[in-house]
Protein backbone atom coordinates (compact mmCIF):
# COMPACT_ATOMS: atom_id res chain seq x y z
CA UNK A 1 0.00 0.00 0.00
CA UNK A 2 2.62 2.12 1.08
CA UNK A 3 4.36 1.76 -2.36
CA UNK A 4 1.21 2.73 -4.32
CA UNK A 5 0.92 5.88 -2.86
CA UNK A 6 4.66 6.69 -3.11
CA UNK A 7 4.17 5.47 -7.12
CA UNK A 8 1.16 7.78 -6.79
CA UNK A 9 3.05 10.69 -5.34
CA UNK A 10 6.19 10.60 -7.76
CA UNK A 11 4.02 10.38 -10.91
CA UNK A 12 2.07 13.03 -9.85
CA UNK A 13 4.86 15.43 -9.53
CA UNK A 14 6.20 14.41 -12.49
CA UNK A 15 3.19 15.12 -14.19
CA UNK A 16 3.19 18.55 -12.50
CA UNK A 17 6.35 19.06 -13.63
CA UNK A 18 6.09 18.49 -16.94
CA UNK A 19 2.98 20.86 -17.11
CA UNK A 20 5.52 23.43 -15.83
CA UNK A 21 8.00 23.17 -18.66
CA UNK A 22 5.24 22.18 -21.45
CA UNK A 23 3.33 25.63 -20.18
CA UNK A 24 6.86 27.30 -20.46
CA UNK A 25 7.59 25.95 -23.81
CA UNK A 26 4.08 26.75 -25.17
CA UNK A 27 4.72 30.51 -24.04
CA UNK A 28 2.25 30.30 -21.45
CA UNK A 29 1.45 33.60 -19.38
CA UNK A 30 2.93 33.82 -16.05
CA UNK A 31 0.57 36.06 -13.78
CA UNK A 32 1.85 36.02 -10.31
CA UNK A 33 -1.73 35.71 -8.73
CA UNK A 34 -2.15 32.45 -10.43
CA UNK A 35 0.89 30.82 -9.20
CA UNK A 36 0.46 28.58 -6.16
CA UNK A 37 2.75 29.90 -2.87
CA UNK A 38 5.26 27.11 -3.62
CA UNK A 39 5.77 28.27 -7.25
CA UNK A 40 6.22 31.86 -6.34
CA UNK A 41 8.85 33.24 -4.92
CA UNK A 42 11.95 33.52 -7.75
CA UNK A 43 9.06 33.65 -10.23
CA UNK A 44 8.86 36.31 -13.01
CA UNK A 45 5.52 37.43 -14.46
CA UNK A 46 5.12 37.38 -18.28
CA UNK A 47 4.69 41.37 -17.47
CA UNK A 48 8.29 41.26 -16.25
CA UNK A 49 7.59 41.99 -12.48
CA UNK A 50 8.67 40.01 -9.23
CA UNK A 51 6.45 37.59 -8.11
CA UNK A 52 6.86 37.85 -4.37
CA UNK A 53 5.45 35.52 -1.71
CA UNK A 54 2.90 37.53 1.12
CA UNK A 55 1.14 36.29 4.13
CA UNK A 56 -1.86 37.83 5.34
CA UNK A 57 -3.40 36.95 8.33
CA UNK A 58 -6.27 37.86 10.51
CA UNK A 59 -6.87 37.92 14.22
CA UNK A 60 -8.21 34.54 14.79
CA UNK A 61 -7.29 33.14 11.59
CA UNK A 62 -4.21 30.92 10.08
CA UNK A 63 -1.69 32.89 8.08
CA UNK A 64 -2.92 32.48 4.71
CA UNK A 65 0.03 32.87 1.50
CA UNK A 66 -1.07 34.56 -1.83
CA UNK A 67 1.66 35.12 -4.69
CA UNK A 68 1.45 39.09 -5.42
CA UNK A 69 3.06 40.81 -8.42
CA UNK A 70 5.72 43.07 -7.02
CA UNK A 71 6.93 46.71 -8.27
CA UNK A 72 10.33 45.44 -9.18
CA UNK A 73 10.97 45.18 -12.60
CA UNK A 74 13.37 42.63 -14.38
CA UNK A 75 15.14 44.21 -16.96
CA UNK A 76 16.47 41.15 -18.77
CA UNK A 77 13.58 40.12 -21.37
CA UNK A 78 14.79 36.73 -21.44
CA UNK A 79 14.16 36.34 -17.56
CA UNK A 80 10.11 37.35 -18.50
CA UNK A 81 7.52 34.19 -17.96
CA UNK A 82 9.93 32.41 -15.55
CA UNK A 83 8.96 29.87 -12.82
CA UNK A 84 12.36 29.04 -11.18
CA UNK A 85 13.21 25.59 -11.43
CA UNK A 86 13.84 23.01 -8.70
CA UNK A 87 17.62 22.58 -10.07
CA UNK A 88 18.13 26.44 -9.48
CA UNK A 89 16.91 26.50 -6.33
CA UNK A 90 18.93 24.22 -4.86
CA UNK A 91 22.03 24.85 -6.87
CA UNK A 92 21.73 28.59 -5.85
CA UNK A 93 20.88 27.71 -2.05
CA UNK A 94 17.45 29.45 -1.67
CA UNK A 95 14.08 28.90 -0.16
CA UNK A 96 10.91 28.82 -1.77
CA UNK A 97 8.72 29.48 1.34
CA UNK A 98 11.03 32.87 1.44
CA UNK A 99 8.18 35.69 2.17
CA UNK A 100 9.37 39.06 0.03
CA UNK A 101 12.12 40.85 -1.37
CA UNK A 102 15.05 41.34 0.77
CA UNK A 103 19.03 41.92 0.62
CA UNK A 104 19.07 40.46 3.96
CA UNK A 105 19.86 36.85 2.96
CA UNK A 106 23.51 38.40 1.31
CA UNK A 107 24.42 38.70 5.02
CA UNK A 108 23.66 34.58 5.88
CA UNK A 109 27.45 33.28 4.24
CA UNK A 110 25.77 30.10 3.58
CA UNK A 111 23.07 32.29 0.94
CA UNK A 112 26.11 34.16 -0.03
CA UNK A 113 27.79 31.31 -0.67
CA UNK A 114 25.65 29.05 -2.72
CA UNK A 115 24.37 32.32 -4.93
CA UNK A 116 28.13 32.87 -5.58
CA UNK A 117 28.56 29.32 -6.59
CA UNK A 118 29.59 28.18 -10.22
CA UNK A 119 26.39 25.80 -10.45
CA UNK A 120 24.13 29.24 -9.52
CA UNK A 121 26.24 31.72 -11.48
CA UNK A 122 26.02 29.63 -14.86
CA UNK A 123 23.30 28.49 -14.89
CA UNK A 124 20.35 29.90 -13.27
CA UNK A 125 20.34 33.39 -14.57
CA UNK A 126 16.77 34.45 -12.82
CA UNK A 127 18.20 33.86 -9.49
CA UNK A 128 21.52 35.69 -10.15
CA UNK A 129 19.93 38.85 -11.72
CA UNK A 130 17.81 38.97 -8.29
CA UNK A 131 20.71 39.01 -6.13
CA UNK A 132 22.52 41.04 -8.27
CA UNK A 133 20.20 44.27 -8.51
CA UNK A 134 19.48 43.41 -4.42
CA UNK A 135 23.13 43.94 -4.16
CA UNK A 136 22.99 46.93 -6.11
CA UNK A 137 20.47 48.27 -4.19
CA UNK A 138 22.90 48.12 -1.19
CA UNK A 139 25.41 49.82 -3.28
CA UNK A 140 28.28 46.67 -3.70
CA UNK A 141 28.61 45.24 -6.92
CA UNK A 142 27.34 41.64 -6.94
CA UNK A 143 30.34 40.60 -9.05
CA UNK A 144 32.85 41.52 -6.33
CA UNK A 145 31.00 40.50 -3.64
CA UNK A 146 31.22 37.33 -4.96
CA UNK A 147 34.64 37.77 -5.83
CA UNK A 148 35.11 38.99 -1.88
CA UNK A 149 33.22 36.13 -0.32
CA UNK A 150 35.35 33.52 -2.64
CA UNK A 151 38.49 34.55 -0.65
CA UNK A 152 37.54 36.18 2.64
CA UNK A 153 33.16 35.65 3.65
CA UNK A 154 33.77 37.69 6.28
CA UNK A 155 35.25 40.54 4.37
CA UNK A 156 32.34 40.05 1.71
CA UNK A 157 30.13 40.34 5.08
CA UNK A 158 31.33 43.30 6.65
CA UNK A 159 31.36 45.72 3.13
CA UNK A 160 28.05 44.31 2.40
CA UNK A 161 27.13 45.89 5.71
CA UNK A 162 28.64 49.19 5.72
CA UNK A 163 27.72 49.99 2.19
CA UNK A 164 24.30 51.26 2.89
CA UNK A 165 25.92 53.49 5.63
CA UNK A 166 28.27 55.09 2.96
CA UNK A 167 25.64 55.18 0.61
CA UNK A 168 23.21 56.76 2.30
CA UNK A 169 21.27 53.88 1.91
CA UNK A 170 19.30 51.96 4.30
CA UNK A 171 20.70 48.90 5.65
CA UNK A 172 18.11 46.18 5.50
CA UNK A 173 17.70 46.85 1.61
CA UNK A 174 13.76 46.45 1.41
CA UNK A 175 12.79 46.73 -1.93
CA UNK A 176 9.15 47.58 -0.19
CA UNK A 177 8.68 43.98 0.40
CA UNK A 178 6.52 42.57 3.88
CA UNK A 179 9.26 41.09 6.04
CA UNK A 180 9.76 37.53 6.19
CA UNK A 181 7.66 35.14 8.05
CA UNK A 182 8.82 33.17 10.82
CA UNK A 183 6.07 30.71 9.78
CA UNK A 184 6.94 28.92 6.75
CA UNK A 185 3.86 28.63 3.90
CA UNK A 186 2.33 25.02 3.50
CA UNK A 187 4.24 23.15 1.20
CA UNK A 188 3.39 22.57 -2.32
CA UNK A 189 4.14 19.42 -3.84
CA UNK A 190 6.31 20.69 -7.03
Amino acid sequence: MASVLLLHTKLAVFVFSMSLLLSSALGARVVCEQLAAGQCAFAVSSASRRCVLENTHCAGRPTAYECRTSGVAVEDARLAGTVESDRCVRACGVDRATVGISSDSLLDPRVAGAVCSPACLQGCPNIVDLYANLAAGEGVAFSELCEIHRGNPRRAMAQLQSSGEAHGAPTTGRLGAPAPSPTAPPSESA
